[in-house]
């Protein structure tokens, strides 16, 4: 695998480490709220549905993070970026344009490289 796929993808494995985070942990704290532009109540009505959220976005690194590992199986990389990919395109549809840049794009980009 070259270098700089290696690089991309664990970028967007350490995104989703974040996104996980602030789904999991800091939904209904002033950081997850100003992240997702959540009101107090919203956040506190929604945070069981965050956590589960941000319990798939830490499989989708750890995923991303086994592609890494020597002897990883091939395929693995592309499907989870694949994931990363159609999970960005669908919430930017559904929840934010904002997930097309921080999620799809870095996910296309290390997908290219990584079948380059």
């Amino acid at each position: 695998m070259l270098l700089a796929a290696r690089i991309a993808i664990t970028i967007v494995a350490l995104i989703h480490i974040y996104i996980m985070l602030l789904e999991m942990l800091l939904w209904t704290r002033p950081a997850g709220r100003r992240a997702f532009g959540l009101s107090a109540q919203f956040a506190a009505d929604s945070r069981v549905l965050a956590a589960n959220q941000g319990l798939y976005n830490g499989f989708l690194a750890a995923g991303l993070l086994w592609s890494l590992l020597p002897g990883s199986p091939n395929g693995i990389a592309p499907f989870f970026l694949g994931c990363v990919l159609v999970a960005g395109v669908f919430g930017a549809i559904t929840a934010s344009r904002k997930i097309l840049f921080v999620q799809a794009l870095p996910a296309a980009v290390a997908l290219a490289l990584q079948l380059s």
